[in-house]
């Protein structure tokens, strides 16, 4: 007789694959376990759940990922629904990696580590957007919002907006995308996300949605930045951010950079979010007025980690949107940004149920704050280690880029006459021939390494290499 499978065996695959929204592999689930039984044991449990339904098989061969089967239905009132999950975290042990916590803090946490049967099923309050009134209500104190103001603020001030990301924009792209893919589950590698990034290789043997998920931020990122003193707490920059955040990765392509219409419950929390399309709306342009109103720029950063994700205004995607929505005030006002490089998933995770369940921000204050602590002292270093910035460079820039561009996408040589005929109708005369040098210089050492920073492709810069390279030119 085959031997019985017990229950909290298979339950401890299932809560680990919950974590993981784009699945995981059978190698990494092992490590997860950290089972004595064989691989061939956990085969055997992997193919009942499949057997039984809950869970599902995606990808082939080294690709082949485990996921938990989408759940959907239609309500009686012939609503759509679909569940999203957060994922099931359970360790409370003293070595776990986390972050300072208040008082306050400990309080939210031990309760979201509680057992789901053991706390209260709530609705959306509406209360608790409501009573917020902008530069009256605070969920920084004072002494906080000065400590972020003196850690954040670069040296030198008066420039445009944007400036300060720009200047740190490739290890920028680098670091949030990697960090706030890792919140959603995502297994690369702060490597892998480098070289995909800057050299547009994929990592072997994961997940294509993975990448897709990094790209997405990548591109995101680039629309905070080079559209700086345009974007704002607006819907056309909600809706681009979703749009650009959620690029095919939606079941349904048209959901992207649209409010939900579907109804929409969280797995791992007793929180059912608001349903009613007209009503997330509404409340969605609460949110947005309400931030904008906001003076001080780290609160309007929390503010958005706090409503966005809780208010669900989309069908997925709204804590990345949440993650880079809170950088638009730190992008624009010149700060340092937030990229949640090594922010415990654990701790993002429980000061987010703290939002859902109890409408108490306090975990995820101390989240926010640690995290903008780390940012800072990164970047810090990172501007420390590069030069100065050329004055003419970063007046020019943009025509520099669209120069470079231009040439790269023509397939044209790197020559005098070629930048020359290219430029003498973005830049003035008197200023051309210092920009031609720099032009031919910034063609000189154009690589698969850099290309971000011109907005190129991959196969456009080797198109473009392979004919100036050619014996013929």
């Amino acid at each position: 007789m085959p031997k019985q499978l017990r229950p909290d065996e298979l339950e401890s695959i299932l809560n680990i694959i919950s974590q993981y929204a784009d699945g995981i592999g059978v190698r990494a689930l092992e490590k997860r376990l950290k089972a004595k039984s064989s691989r061939r044991t956990l085969i055997r449990r992997l193919n009942a759940l499949v057997d039984q339904g809950r869970l599902r098989r995606r990808g082939e061969a080294r690709a082949l990922v485990y996921v938990l089967p989408p759940k959907t239905s239609r309500a009686t009132t012939g609503e759509a629904r679909a569940e999203v999950t957060l994922p099931a975290l359970q360790a409370t042990g003293e070595a776990e990696s986390y972050v300072p916590l208040s008082g306050a803090g400990r309080e939210v946490r031990d309760y979201v580590r509680q057992p789901v049967q053991q706390r209260k099923p709530v609705g959306y309050n509406r209360e608790f957007v409501q009573s917020y009134r902008p530069n009256e209500t605070f969920y920084l104190p004072p002494e906080i919002r000065e400590h972020l103001g003196r850690i954040g603020r670069p040296p030198v001030a008066g420039r445009p907006a944007g400036t300060y990301a720009r200047d740190i924009l490739n290890r920028l792209l680098i670091d949030l995308s990697w960090a706030s893919s890792r919140l959603e589950g995502n297994t690369y590698t702060r490597l892998d996300t480098e070289n995909l990034i800057e050299k547009g290789e994929a990592a072997e043997g994961k997940d294509r949605r993975e990448a897709q998920m990094i790209l997405n931020h990548k591109r995101a990122i680039e629309f905070l930045v080079q559209n700086a003193g345009d974007i704002g707490f607006n819907t056309y920059t909600f809706f681009n951010l979703h749009a650009l955040l959620s690029e095919n990765l939606l079941a349904n392509p048209r959901e992207s950079g649209r409010i939900r219409e579907a109804i929409v419950d969280i797995g791992g929390t007793v929180f059912h979010p608001l349903a009613i399309p007209q009503q997330i709306e509404e409340y969605f342009r609460l949110i947005l007025d309400k931030a904008g109103a906001i003076g001080d720029p780290f609160e309007q950063a929390i503010f958005i980690m706090v409503h966005v994700p809780y208010l669900q205004p989309f069908i997925d995607v709204n804590k990345r949107v949440s993650r880079l929505g809170a950088n638009i005030s730190l992008i624009q006002r010149n700060l340092c940004p937030l990229s949640f490089v090594d922010v415990p998933e654990h701790a993002y995770i429980d000061g987010t149920l703290g939002v859902y369940e109890l409408n108490r921000i306090e975990l995820l204050r101390d989240v926010f704050v640690w995290a903008y602590e780390r940012s800072c002292q990164r970047y810090l270093a990172v501007k420390q280690s590069l030069a100065d910035p050329d004055p003419f460079r970063i007046k020019f820039r943009q025509a520099l880029n669209e120069t470079v561009a231009t040439i790269v996408r023509l397939c044209q040589p790197a020559t005098d006459g070629v930048v020359r005929s290219a430029a003498k109708a973005l830049i003035p005369a008197a200023d051309l021939d210092r920009f031609v040098a720099m032009t031919l210089s910034d063609l000189e050492h154009l690589h698969e390494g850099n290309l971000a920073r011109y907005q190129l492709r991959l196969s456009e810069y080797r198109s473009w290499r392979d004919v100036i390279e050619s014996p013929q030119r």
